[in-house]
């Protein structure tokens, strides 16, 4: 079970988001996990537009799950947190027509970060933000390097983060369980982070700092959803991540990345009478309560 759940604020387009993205990756195994909708009652004002309609969309690309969350349009995401594909032809056919068929339907209404081709690091790489404004990097893989799953969440320090990566995974590991450090990569002139990967409660993400000045850093627009079993739980994490406190049990880190910390049986609680309208009372999340 994925643990840690990237959640991407879709500006009332979660629905149409959802279509693009199963289109986009039917080539690699892409399908609707779940879908949940706002409820009719105990909304707040700025909310109640939404009434009935959808709240999430969950979906599955290869087995790596994302959340499309309907909201308003005051936050959009930005590449500070985007997502690495890797294209590893040892694990897949056809894996440089694959990125190609991806890439141009991710260009379509979308940027070019950095342009499709080759590169140290790969003889087959680009950077794009899509329509949507999420930012995925499509990299034809070393087949004999180390293994790493389809997709892999990456965090870019910039803006006021810039060169804090490193502090960043070290307390990303110390706070977080089935955790290490993978690879390491420093820029030579001042010991900043180009690349690096860690695993946090079993799975992989990535982390740098930016190359070049950025005007833009971490927001809610894209936030980290990390599912966990018991308050205990859920009040440990809290204590550990949140420099501030905001609604629903989301909070942010002393980095300003986003996340939520909720407890695993959330869907069942949510089931309650008046549990959206207790949700939206709390920071921290206390269970007893619902």
């Amino acid at each position: 079970m994925q643990r840690i759940t990237p959640d991407i604020w879709c500006n009332g387009t979660a629905d149409e988001a959802r279509d693009f993205y199963l289109e986009a990756f039917a080539g690699l195994d892409a399908s609707l996990v779940q879908q949940n909708t706002y409820p009719t009652e105990g909304l707040l004002d700025f909310q109640r537009h939404l009434a009935g309609q959808t709240l999430t969309n969950e979906i599955s690309i290869g087995g790596f799950h994302l959340i499309l969350v309907n909201a308003g349009d005051e936050i959009r995401p930005n590449p500070s947190i985007n997502f690495f594909v890797n294209f590893d032809p040892a694990a897949m056919d056809q894996p440089r027509e694959k990125l190609d068929a991806l890439w141009e339907r991710l260009t379509d209404g979308g940027r070019v970060l950095m342009e499709l081709g080759e590169y140290d690091y790969s003889p087959h790489y680009g950077w794009v933000e899509d329509r949507y404004g999420v930012s995925w990097q499509l990299m034809l893989t070393n087949p004999e390097g180390d293994s790493r799953p389809l997709i892999i969440p990456q965090l870019m320090f910039c803006g006021d983060a810039q060169g804090r990566a490193e502090e960043a995974i070290a307390v990303y590991t110390g706070v977080f369980a089935d955790a290490r450090v993978g690879n390491v990569v420093k820029y030579p002139h001042n010991d900043e982070v180009v690349f690096s990967d860690f695993q946090l409660m079993g799975e992989w993400f990535a982390a740098m700092d930016s190359g070049v000045p950025q005007d833009f850093t971490f927001t809610e627009g894209v936030s980290l959803m990390v599912q966990v079993d018991g308050q205990e739980e859920i009040d440990r994490l809290w204590a550990s991540l949140a420099e501030q406190e905001q609604p629903c049990g989301w909070c942010k880190d002393r980095f300003g990345v986003s996340w939520q910390i909720v407890p695993a049986n959330l869907g069942e609680l949510m089931q309650n009478p008046g549990s959206y309208e207790k949700l939206m009372g709390m920071s921290r999340i206390v269970v007893d309560e619902f």
